[in-house]
């Protein structure tokens, strides 16, 4: 069975996890970087899927797929984790 929007959603969400926990892992990795590369890095792997995860929740309360509980959690949760750390994107010195 294909999973939907929902469905994808919450795959992006455990993706974004992942990809924290990794960077958080490596993170001395990026202490030879520049700024700029770190906010770059940062946003590709942390603010860019939690982002398109919280987009394919909203398509998913949009096209009504059935799971609406699933799609409002989608939502939810990607789209605070991408406002935390697009925060921490913008403000980071």
């Amino acid at each position: 069975m294909k999973p939907g929007f929902a469905g994808n959603s919450m795959l992006l969400f455990g993706v974004s996890v992942v990809l924290l926990l990794l960077m958080t892992l490596f993170e001395s990795a990026l202490t030879g970087m520049s700024t700029g590369a770190e906010r770059l890095v940062t946003f590709l792997l942390l603010v860019l899927p939690a982002g398109t995860g919280a987009v394919l929740g909203v398509l998913s309360l949009v096209r009504w797929e059935g799971r609406q509980w699933l799609a409002w959690t989608g939502v939810m949760l990607n789209g605070l984790f991408a406002l935390f750390h697009l925060m921490v994107v913008l403000f980071a010195r």
